[in-house]
């Protein structure tokens, strides 16, 4: 009983730390995958290969890659493409790393 206690909170640790959590602001309203997200401040929540967006409730999830730059980014940063009128979020850039989320749809 007492191993699977351990085993259990084992890997509840090793799954809390898997995920990584990143503040964004946006400044105008853009798209991530289906969701469309209004100008104000977004936690992005990385788990494996998917994102889950929320500001106070969840907004939206995307599939996402995290890479590493080549350069530390001075701070956070989000690039958009303007497909057919929308501003939809490829890249974001986390200040104080070299870590940057990119969206592929």
């Amino acid at each position: 009983m007492k191993n699977l206690l351990l085993l259990g909170v084992a890997v509840a640790a090793i799954a809390f730390s898997a995920t990584k959590s990143y503040s964004v602001e946006l400044f105008q309203p853009a798209m991530l995958g289906s969701a469309s997200l209004t100008p104000g401040v977004y936690k992005v929540d990385v788990t494996d290969q998917k994102a889950v967006v929320r500001n106070g409730r969840i907004h939206g999830e995307a599939a996402v890659k995290v890479e590493t730059g080549d350069v530390k980014y001075g701070a956070t940063t989000v690039q958009f493409d303007n497909q057919d009128g929308k501003m939809r979020i490829q890249e974001i850039h986390i200040g104080g790393s070299k870590t940057k989320l990119v969206f592929n749809e």
